[in-house]
Parts: structure tokens; C-alpha cells; sequence
């Protein structure tokens, strides 16, 4: 398990091509999923401390896109595939 901080922007003191894994831990949440796209872009789904769950969306170390509140893993998943993050 590693253990990953951002600063809203991107993943610090990192690598480039570093992926966080499903169990590792950014910005104090748990990793739930990871889903890649063509383009190059992933999404890491997070569980937040209140048990629902976040949506970093990365360029390589670069955060792209957030979205939180997500009732389940389910509808974050969702909201990705369809491009709605």
C-alpha cells in the first residue's frame, strides 16, 4: 500500500508515469477502482471518510478533473463512462 498527497493540481513527489493501485491511499482515501480510457486519461475512484466516494480524473500526475459525493461505487463508475465527470 502506498500512500499518495495532492495538491489539487497533481500527485506530489511522484514519477511521471506513477499510477496509484487499488488499495493505495490519496489524499487520506482509499483507492476503490481504477478505469483507464484510450486517451490516455484514468480515473481513480475513491471512499471518502463518509463512506461515499470521489472521482479524481488523471493525465498521467495531473488531475484533470474531480468529482465527490457519489452515493456508491456504482453511479461514480457510471458518471465516468458517460462522461459526465
Amino acid at each position: 500500500m502506498a500512500i499518495y498527497n495532492s495538491d489539487g493540481k497533481k500527485l506530489v513527489h511522484v514519477e511521471f508515469d506513477v499510477i496509484p493501485q487499488v488499495g493505495d491511499v490519496v489524499d487520506t482515501m482509499r483507492v476503490l477502482s481504477i478505469n483507464k480510457k484510450d486517451n490516455g486519461e484514468y480515473a481513480l475512484f475513491l471512499l471518502e471518510p463518509n463512506t461515499r466516494v470521489t472521482c479524481y480524473i488523471f493525465e498521467e500526475i495531473f488531475i484533470v478533473g474531480k468529482e465527490s459525493g457519489f452515493e456508491n461505487l456504482h453511479d461514480a463508475i457510471n458518471a465516468w463512462n458517460n462522461n459526465e465527470i
